[in-house]
């Protein structure tokens, strides 16, 4: 082994076992900025030992635009996936604080951490063992961070571990080394900054279990790595190369209005709004498992007779309303499932209604009502 290798291979394993001492005391500290400082000092080492190579790679344009096709398509197929597994509204980080301390460091790090791997790989020339353990080394730089000591506890801690955790990290570093090593670092820049950013900025995101999520997190990676070894294996004359990237901008069209319109009709927060009908209250003109569309009117516009929309008990509540009673300057509303004996026993406040149902689409939602029933 050359003697750089060698060296490249010792500053894997220091690094490793410094972050390994510091991590829980120093974090505790620092928070989300103990991995900046961290990937900041590494990089700064590096560069005093090893020096820095340009990124000039001719395909990062081509393969930023693949991986901007994949990820729409990604998003359009877990979002579709909402409807059967549910959504959740996101956390709002979008303030002072939470942009200081959550979003500003993960962006950094990210920056920081894909021009590292690229140093190393590109510093592990050809040598098929070094960037082995340059993936390793990052597979293990994102475990150490997770490992706690009653992993080991039971045979059931140890799977969970490795099922939730450690395969989605080796499959998502195993992609990472791949695209860096016939790229650069641009493109996982692109790819992670997206993955790990999108629920900071969409009001909903699905709902899937921790053990659905985990199986997403393993195969979505290999499938990227997939459809970038395909791009490699395509040969291409100039007049392709040429007209490559504005046929892909063109691929890019359709997915983008999808996902667009996904988020928009489940959000909640515009003017029409889907939701999974999860009971037989409304029986026959609304079934267990429909979608209903919801549109947000005028409360004044809103007519006994209408089948109404409106929160009661942390619930999305679809009934018939019957009877609207105005007391002083307030207005209450009373409803009644279709399917129901009796009016529902309580009042409906103004501030409560969401809108009214103006279509259904049948049986679309079933999945999502079969699920959370399990």
């Amino acid at each position: 082994m050359k003697k750089s290798y060698k060296k490249l291979l010792l500053f894997q394993i220091i690094v490793l076992t410094i972050y390994f001492l510091l991590n829980n005391f120093v974090s505790s500290i620092l928070g989300n900025y103990f991995n900046v400082l961290y990937y900041f000092i590494l990089l700064f080492l590096f560069k005093m030992i090893f020096g820095f190579e340009k990124d000039n790679h001719r395909d990062t344009k081509n393969v930023c635009m693949e991986i901007a096709i994949y990820l729409l398509i990604y998003f359009l197929l877990y979002y579709l996936s909402g409807i059967i597994l549910s959504f959740a509204k996101t956390t709002n980080y979008l303030h002072f604080n939470g942009i200081l301390k959550i979003i500003l460091p993960l962006i950094i790090t990210i920056l920081l951490k894909e021009i590292l791997r690229y140093m190393m790989i590109r510093k592990s020339e050809e040598s098929k063992l070094l960037i082995i353990t340059s993936c390793i080394f990052f597979t293990l730089f994102d475990l150490l961070g997770t490992f706690e000591t009653n992993i080991f506890y039971s045979n059931y801690t140890v799977f969970i571990y490795v099922a939730l955790t450690l395969l989605p990290t080796i499959s998502r570093n195993i992609f990472a080394t791949y695209v860096t090593y016939k790229t650069g670092y641009k493109p996982l820049i692109l790819y992670f900054l997206i993955m790990n950013l999108y629920s900071f900025f969409l009001p909903i995101i699905p709902n899937p279990n921790r053990y659905i999520y985990s199986i997403v997190e393993l195969l979505v990676p290999m499938f990227f790595l997939y459809g970038i070894y395909k791009y490699f294996k395509r040969e291409k004359d100039y007049t392709i190369e040429r007209n490559y990237n504005k046929k892909r901008i063109g691929n890019l069209i359709i997915p983008l209005l999808l996902v667009t319109f996904l988020v928009y009709i489940t959000s909640g927060y515009f003017h029409y709004h889907a939701i999974v009908v999860a009971s037989g209250s409304m029986t026959p003109n609304i079934l267990k498992g429909d979608v209903v569309v919801i549109e947000k009117i005028n409360k004044k516009d809103i007519q006994v007779g209408d089948v109404i929309a409106y929160k009661y008990d942390k619930r999305i509540i679809i009934h018939r309303l019957v009877k609207i009673i105005k007391v002083g300057n307030e207005m209450f509303y009373y409803t009644k499932g279709d399917a129901n004996y009796g009016i529902d026993n309580y009042k409906i406040r103004e501030d409560m209604i969401i809108g009214i149902v103006v279509t259904r689409v049948p049986y679309v939602g079933y999945p999502t009502v079969w699920i959370n029933e399990l």
